[in-house]
C-alpha cells in the first residue's frame, strides 16, 4: 500500500512482466517506467512484453528483460514505448495457451496489464483459465515445477482516455486527452470567430461521454451530446432556438445595440432629419447588427458530440446530422472537425505522469503481496479520491458490463450538478 516502506531487494528472485494492450493512452510510459524501476528496486527480474497480447502469444523477441536504463527518458513521452496491438489470437483458447507457454518458458508468474476494459477482461479470463492451461502444457510443466507456476498473479492498470472503467475515479490518459481537446477547441475558436462559423467537434469516448461533457464545460461550448443523457424528442427545436436566440427581445435591446454601435452618421441624421425616419433607420441598423452577431456579439458557436451519442430512440446523433440541421434551419456557415487520434497523442499531463507512476509502483507491491498470500485476489489499481486502492479484478470486470448505463451516467450527472446551476432536466 502507498506509504509503506519497502526494503531494497526484498523480493529477490521474483519475475514480473508488463504489457500495454488496446488503444494507447498518455501516461502509459510513466506506468511502465514505475513497474520496471519499482520491480528492480525490490529485487525482481522485470520483462517487457512488446506489442501487447499479440507479443505474449507470439513470444520470442517480444519478451525481453528490462533494465533500469531501458526506461530512462520515457516519462514525458506519449503513447507506449513497448507497443500495443489489438490481438484476435488471444480471444481464442489456443492463443491463450500459447501465451501461457511463453510465460512458463520465461518463468514469469506475475503480470501487469495496462489497458482498457477489453484488455482487463482478457486478463481476468486468462487468470481464470490458468490452471487448466497448465494441465495442457504437460511437456513444459512437470510435477516438480507445477508448484512454481500453479498461480498467475495479475494486476491491472486502467490506461484509457475514455475514463470509462468501473472502480476508478480517473483512468491513465483521460486528463491528457482533455488537454488535447481543449487545445484543439481553442485553436478552432479563433478561426471560427474570424468567419462567424459554427463548429461541430466529434470527440472520442465510445459509450462514455466524460470527455465531451467535461471539455464542453471547459471550452464554454453551446451544446453537448453524450450517450448517457439522450436529448428529448424536441432537441432539434431547442438547439436551433439556442443558436438563434432572436425571440423575446424588446426595443430596449435594440436601443442597447444602437448605443453600442455609436455611429456618428446616426447622430447627424437625428439632428438634420425627421425623428420618424431616424428611428426607422436606427432600428434597421440595429436589426442587422443584432442578426450578424447572433446574440450580444457572439460570432462563434461550438457544439461537442461524443462519438457514441444517441437520441431517446437509440438512434445515433452524428456530426453530419447536426450540421445538416443547422445549415437548413439557421443558414449558418457550419464545419465539422473530427479530433480523432489527436486526443491520444502528445505528451502526458503532469496529472497522468504522477498517476501512472503511482499506479505502476503500487502494482508491483500488489503482486508481491499476492505472491506471499495466495488468498489475495488479482486486482486493479484504482484511484479513489486521491488514494491508490486495490479493487478485485473479477468485481471490476463483472460490473463493467453495466457500468456504461449505470455508474458512468451517475458520475456524469454528478459533474453536471457540480459545475452548472442549470437543472439536469434542462440540459439536453
Amino acid at each position: 500500500m502507498e506509504g509503506k516502506y519497502v526494503a531494497r531487494g526484498q523480493f529477490t528472485g521474483e519475475c514480473i512482466a508488463v504489457l500495454t494492450s488496446g488503444g494507447d493512452a498518455q501516461g502509459m510510459n510513466a506506468a511502465v517506467r514505475a513497474v520496471v524501476r519499482m520491480g528492480i528496486y525490490c529485487g525482481c527480474r522485470v520483462f517487457f512484453i512488446r506489442e501487447g497480447y499479440q507479443g505474449l502469444v507470439d513470444g520470442g523477441n517480444n519478451i525481453q528483460e528490462a533494465s533500469w536504463a531501458d526506461v530512462s527518458g520515457i516519462l514525458q513521452l506519449g503513447g507506449t514505448k513497448i507497443g500495443s496491438a489489438r490481438c484476435m489470437d488471444f480471444r481464442e483458447r489456443c492463443g491463450r495457451l500459447k501465451a501461457a507457454e511463453n510465460l512458463v518458458k520465461n518463468q514469469i508468474t506475475n503480470l501487469v496489464v495496462i489497458g482498457g476494459d477489453g484488455s482487463l477482461t482478457g486478463a481476468n479470463l486468462f487468470r481464470a483459465e490458468w490452471s487448466n492451461l497448465l494441465e495442457e502444457l504437460v511437456t513444459l510443466v512437470n510435477a516438480e515445477n507445477a508448484k512454481q507456476f500453479h498461480r498467475l498473479n495479475i494486476v491491472g492498470l486502467v490506461g484509457s482516455i475514455d475514463n470509462d472503467f468501473c472502480g476508478t475515479d480517473m483512468t491513465i490518459g483521460a486528463d491528457s486527452a482533455l488537454h488535447r481537446i481543449i487545445e484543439a477547441t481553442d485553436a478552432i475558436s479563433t478561426t471560427a470567430h474570424s468567419h462567424q462559423r459554427c463548429f461541430i467537434l466529434e470527440v472520442m469516448g465510445r459509450h462514455c461521454g466524460y470527455l465531451a461533457l467535461v471539455a464542453s464545460m471547459a471550452c464554454e461550448a453551446d451544446w453537448v451530446f453524450i450517450p448517457e443523457m439522450p436529448p428529448a424528442e424536441d432537441w432539434r427545436e431547442k438547439l436551433c432556438h439556442k443558436l438563434r436566440m432572436v425571440s423575446n427581445h424588446s426595443c430596449v435591446d435594440l436601443l442597447k445595440y444602437f448605443l453600442r454601435f455609436r455611429l456618428h452618421s446616426n447622430y447627424t441624421l437625428f439632428v438634420n432629419g425627421t425623428v420618424v425616419f431616424t428611428l426607422l433607420y436606427i432600428i434597421f441598423i440595429c436589426i442587422i447588427f443584432y442578426y450578424q452577431n447572433r446574440e450580444h456579439g457572439q460570432r462563434v458557436n461550438i457544439i461537442m458530440v461524443a462519438e457514441g451519442a444517441i437520441d431517446r430512440g437509440c438512434n445515433p446523433i452524428t456530426c453530419e446530422l447536426v450540421k445538416n440541421l443547422i445549415v437548413s434551419e439557421l443558414q449558418l456557415d457550419t464545419r465539422i472537425t473530427v479530433l480523432g487520434h489527436v486526443q491520444r497523442g502528445g505528451s502526458p499531463s503532469a496529472f497522468d505522469r504522477i498517476l501512472g507512476s503511482r499506479m505502476g509502483a503500487e502494482a508491483v507491491l500488489a503482486l508481491m503481496d499476492a505472491d506471499r498470500d495466495p488468498n489475495l485476489p488479482s486486482c486493479v489499481i484504482s484511484l479513489d479520491g486521491n488514494q491508490a486502492v486495490r479493487v478485485p479484478l473479477v468485481k471490476c470486470v463483472e460490473r463493467n458490463g453495466t457500468y456504461v448505463l449505470d455508474s458512468i451516467t451517475s458520475h456524469n450527472r454528478t459533474l453536471l450538478k457540480r459545475f452548472t446551476k442549470v437543472p439536469i432536466k434542462a440540459i439536453h
